[in-house]
């Protein structure tokens, strides 16, 4: 077994076929097969499950996915620390969208000026499903709603959010989820921790929601909000940043629900350079 066995191998299993994974390492498609072959035979075990056009990792090829992320990382690190390089290459970040919106920029563009030759990508989404882009190795690392338990991952909390619920300008007082049993809200999607939250919160009080409105966007749930059509709930850090949060009105949750803390979260072991300089950058903001 040998690193260029184990770099194809990582993009065969990344890709999905061997035509894609060929042509995004440059490669032809019948070196790439004669190496995975060499690679199985080697082990002593199939890697792939072979589906007509596809490849679906078996069981043992999942495990040796995740070492061969970690070796290729640690080689990429050790070459780069060796020749006595800056961080360089792709660094790709997840974020929530209130995390993105509010609480990062500054930091975004410090990093991108301390580290240039990284390049940086961001994307959004819910807590879970950024953390299945951290474990499944497309993001080095995330800010999600923590704290986060998971044996392949290390993390740290970074930000508190207050959270609050948003209610029409002439609703009545709200102090728990007995106040609002069975009134419409407005949420992300059912992966989404917030809405966990919110549904937690609910319960707690023995109320329910009533219909659940899916939204992508916290501007989405507030301008239905204000047109007096539900509740929502947002960090308060979210919703003072957005044009039109005074028509709505403010209702700050019981102290048990009221705070969520932010981490952010990377692979155990897999922590490159680039990676590195962020933490560094992010834990001297705090």
């Amino acid at each position: 077994m040998d690193l260029v066995q184990l770099e194809i191998f990582k993009a065969v299993a990344e890709h999905g076929s061997i035509s894609a994974a060929a042509q995004h390492i440059h490669r032809v498609p019948s070196n790439l097969t004669t190496r995975i072959k060499q690679l199985e035979e080697n082990l002593g075990v199939e890697l792939f499950i072979r589906e007509k056009q596809r490849l679906r990792l078996s069981p043992a090829g999942w495990n040796l996915l995740d070492y061969a992320r970690r070796i290729l990382e640690l080689v990429d690190e050790a070459r780069m620390t060796v020749a006595g390089q800056e961080p360089r290459g792709p660094l790709a970040l997840g974020s929530l969208e209130s995390t993105a919106a509010v609480r990062i920029p500054a930091l975004l563009a410090a990093y991108n000026q301390a580290c240039p030759k990284v390049e940086l990508a961001l994307s959004t989404g819910s807590s879970g499903t950024m953390i299945d882009g951290v474990l499944g190795g497309q993001l080095a690392a995330a800010f999600v709603d923590g704290p986060v338990r998971h044996p392949a991952l290390d993390g740290v909390a970074v930000f508190e959010e207050e959270m609050v619920v948003i209610a029409p300008l002439n609703h009545a007082p709200i102090h728990s989820g007995a106040d609002v049993n069975g009134e419409p809200i407005y949420a992300f999607r059912s992966n989404c921790s917030y809405r966990h939250h919110f549904e937690s919160w609910f319960a707690h009080a023995g109320a329910v929601p009533g219909r659940i409105f899916e939204m992508e966007s916290y501007h989405g749930k507030l301008a239905c909000v204000s047109a007096g059509a539900g509740l929502a709930l947002m960090p308060r850090s979210m919703l003072e940043s957005m044009p039109g949060c005074t028509t709505v009105s403010v209702w700050p949750l019981s102290e048990q629900f009221r705070y969520l803390n932010t981490w952010l979260v990377w692979r155990k072991g897999a922590v490159p350079p680039s990676l590195a300089s962020f933490i560094e950058l992010l834990q001297q903001a705090g």
